[in-house]
């Protein structure tokens, strides 16, 4: 528990300082947002005025308080442009990009752990090298060229989705997750392929290992030492590269949103760079620090859990 209580007095240490780095940086972009809103025919006094309305005549610091009070209370502001809260803005699309990150995790599981554990039982067999070859073309394709070919391929060739037609999931869960298939697809082939080529590499390296030997010696079968022995030490890295990967996911479905149409964060995100609406980017990317920030804090406990000498050594 102390070791628990440590890493979140950690992770909110590190939530205070990314969240002045991010709102220092938009504050110190080129570029005014009333300005921008009033247009070039707006009266020096209109401008003012606007500037009084939005608090971007008060000192930087001043605004920064202000904002982090609001957060602590569960306001994120809001918008310049159109004059919401934040929240509401956000609250309709943050589930749609959420799930499409999740999904193509699971999809990247569901992919990546058996055919990891396959080559590395074949290495060097002929399905073992057909594998590989073909995961390193799947790691070279960029996520939206495949979204790009998902599309042509099964939505205008197949005609197993609509492009476009995407279903809300106020409207029908299934067609929701159904349409969130080939996106999901399309983010987790990449991945998949990275984690099938780590986890081989860690289970062939942890099956030359004396523990190995040892365990064979007392009459276990290739099963038992893999999946009782091997497979545990070896999942170490490939829990890091997963817990890195899935906060990437979120990221990565921020472009395929735009290759689908899928209604996500995306579209607000790239409207409000383009406004210079600074409550609602920040209110996104500051919420994908957070994500960041806590998928690595359960990282490192199912770290210790995978491992315990770690616990061990963190003690000592």
């Amino acid at each position: 528990m102390r070791y628990i209580g440590k890493k979140i007095g950690m992770m909110l240490f590190t939530l205070l300082v990314v969240s002045l780095c991010v709102f220092l940086a938009f504050h110190l972009i080129p570029g005014d947002p009333a300005l921008r809103q009033l247009g070039t025919n707006g009266t020096p006094e209109q401008l003012a005025a606007l500037r009084h309305e939005m608090g971007l005549d008060r000192p930087v610091m001043v605004q920064y308080c202000s904002w982090l009070l609001g957060i602590f209370h569960g306001d994120l502001g809001s918008s310049y442009v159109y004059k919401i809260p934040v929240t509401g803005m956000l609250g309709e699309k943050i589930p749609i990009t959420i799930t499409l990150a999740l999904m193509s995790f699971v999809i990247m599981i569901l992919i990546s752990l058996p055919l990891g554990i396959y080559t590395a039982k074949h290495k060097d067999g002929k399905i073992d090298h057909l594998i590989m070859v073909l995961n390193q073309v799947v790691m070279a394709v960029p996520p939206f060229f495949a979204g790009i070919l998902l599309t042509l391929v099964f939505g205008m060739i197949l005609k197993l989705f609509t492009p476009g037609g995407f279903v809300s999931y106020h409207t029908s869960i299934p067609g929701f997750l159904g349409y969130l298939f080939f996106p999901a697809i399309a983010i987790a082939l990449p991945k998949s392929a990275m984690a099938v080529k780590l986890l081989r590499s860690s289970v062939i390296e942890e099956a030359g290992k004396d523990y190995t030997r040892t365990a064979y010696s007392r009459g276990n079968t290739t099963n038992a030492v893999l999946y009782r022995h091997v497979l545990q030490n070896a999942m170490i890295p490939v829990v890091t590269f997963m817990g890195m990967t899935l906060a990437d996911m979120v990221a990565g479905s921020i472009v395929i949103e735009q290759v689908f149409g899928i209604p996500g964060i995306s579209r607000i995100l790239l409207t409000s760079i383009n406004n210079r609406d600074y409550p609602v980017v920040e209110a996104i990317i500051l919420g994908i620090a957070t994500l960041v920030i806590v998928i690595n804090l359960f990282v490192d406990v199912l770290y210790r859990i995978l491992d315990p000498r770690i616990a061990k050594e963190d003690e000592a």
